[in-house]
């Protein structure tokens, strides 16, 4: 095992492996956190006996600061943010510390890294993490801590976990790219070393550190692929020559970085049984927005906004080519289907993970969407809503990079954060004309040569493709 956590042999690219150096511990406090009141739910019986004691999220009175509001359980908990500075972490450090959390960040940065090893940038210009936490601290009078490391270094990670001692463990920790695990052997590698050896010392850091720490684990509704049957959470009850039992759902991983959180689940699923550990892994849809409360507080707040053909997801992708004149690129027949949610909606799933934590010894799955398109129901969408601003919006449909069915049958169940009192904000005009004047007010920023995709699952090479993964010939 070297300093970067990784075995002998596997090798992170070359400027993760060079931001990954430092390493250092470091921790940034701003002032404490306004101790808060607690709330109770309303008697649920039947829910409890299914998932455990209820508690919701209400808003309060103000105490001092218009960010702070009255929780179910957030005033005193400690919970870890790994991978706190990417796009749903930061939001959700930001959020769970306005709700009364004692939030700490725990990042390697190797999200930005990525960005300047390929030739990327954020559409919305993002601030160094240290001065987003102090600027969190002036307008809000929290406490944010902040450790920078990689949690494939044990040492690191271990030292970090038992000074912090959190009540709750948030992981978003993870290279979440599937064309970035595409691009050639190297990331492949790097990806699924980098996710699962990390949500294995996170299983190792609670049973050793923390038996009673609620890991709340960042999935993807991508492991259950496409299958021609009703996607269910998690598990599906099956009979089979005479004999019933419930199962973990079949898992069908559409690239890499796919397959690394089917192996993180798996590994999840067992030292859950084996150790005891309440866990719950929310297999989350694809995400749009940019606007939290928290994130819009402030400039140095807002969060990050990807649109290239690496990280960027069709709808963002789609909002800022209407946006600078560009065709809408739909991949293929544009009958892919997934599930989509507000990133408002993320954060407050994760809320409600971690105060209705999974009962010790079991992995609980909810799949964390709350609406469903295809690629060609938002290109249409965002169609629409360029003419009625006055932009003319042209669709193309391209060569699809990817290995994947462009049309099939798909209805994904999604009711058990529903039960748990998410209230979702639905895809609408509101929400369309949010992101597209966001892009129209940053589209100086935009490169439109990164939009088209450049990674072909067909292609992957072995050899090191850095110079042509983000620009399409």
């Amino acid at each position: 095992m070297n300093s970067t956590g990784l075995q002998a042999g596997v090798r992170a690219p070359a400027a993760v492996r060079r931001s990954l150096r430092f390493s250092s511990r470091s921790s940034l406090r701003t002032t404490a956190p306004t101790i808060l009141q607690k709330s109770t739910s309303a008697s649920v019986a039947s829910r409890e006996r299914r998932h455990g004691p209820i508690v919701k999220a209400v808003a309060g009175t103000p105490l001092g600061s218009p960010f702070v509001n009255a929780t179910g359980n957030g005033a005193g908990a400690k919970v870890m943010v790994i991978g706190g500075d990417g796009y749903c972490g930061w939001a959700t450090a930001l959020h769970l510390s306005n709700q009364g959390y004692h939030v700490c960040i725990l990042d390697n940065l190797c999200r930005r890294v990525f960005d300047l090893e390929l030739g990327l940038d954020t559409l919305t210009p993002i601030a160094s993490i240290q001065d987003r936490i102090k600027k969190w601290g002036e307008v809000s009078a929290k406490q944010v801590d902040l450790e920078v490391g990689d949690i494939c270094d044990w040492n690191f990670f271990s030292e970090a976990f038992e000074k912090f001692m959190p009540d709750a463990v948030v992981h978003f920790g993870e290279q979440r790219s599937a064309p970035y695990s595409m691009i050639d052997r190297s990331r492949a590698v790097y990806t699924q070393h980098n996710n699962v050896i990390g949500t294995i010392n996170v299983l190792f850091a609670i049973k050793e550190f923390k038996p009673d720490c609620h890991l709340v684990k960042l999935g993807t509704m991508g492991e259950y692929g496409t299958p021609n049957i009703d996607i269910e959470e998690g598990y599906i009850t099956i009979t089979h020559n005479g004999r019933t039992d419930t199962l973990p759902y079949p898992k069908q991983g559409g690239s890499f970085y796919h397959l690394s959180k089917v192996h993180d689940s798996h590994n999840i699923f067992f030292a859950a049984k084996a150790w005891n550990i309440a866990a719950t892994d929310l297999n989350q849809g694809v995400v749009y927005g940019v606007r939290t409360e928290e994130t819009m507080a402030d400039p140095m707040l807002i969060n990050r906004y990807d649109y290239d053909g690496i990280f960027g997801t069709a709808l963002n992708r789609f909002v800022v080519q209407a946006a600078v004149g560009a065709p809408l690129t739909v991949y293929g027949k544009g009958g892919q289907t997934r599930g989509f949610l507000d990133i408002r909606d993320t954060v407050r799933c994760i809320q409600i993970a971690i105060e209705n934590p999974a009962p010790k010894g079991e992995m609980r799955v909810f799949n964390q969407f709350t609406e469903q398109f295809s690629v060609n129901d938002l290109a249409s969408l965002v169609s629409k809503l360029g003419a009625n601003v006055g932009l003319d919006v042209e669709i193309a449909s391209i060569p699809n990079p990817r290995v994947e069915k462009e049309e099939h049958y798909y209805n994904a169940k999604n009711t058990g954060l529903k039960e748990l009192g998410l209230e979702p904000h639905l895809l609408g005009d509101s929400m369309l004309d949010s992101l597209l004047s966001f892009a129209i007010e940053y589209k100086d920023r935009v490169r439109k040569e990164l939009i088209k995709p450049a990674v072909d699952w067909r292609k992957t090479s072995v050899g090191s493709a850095t110079t042509k993964a983000a620009v399409a010939k």
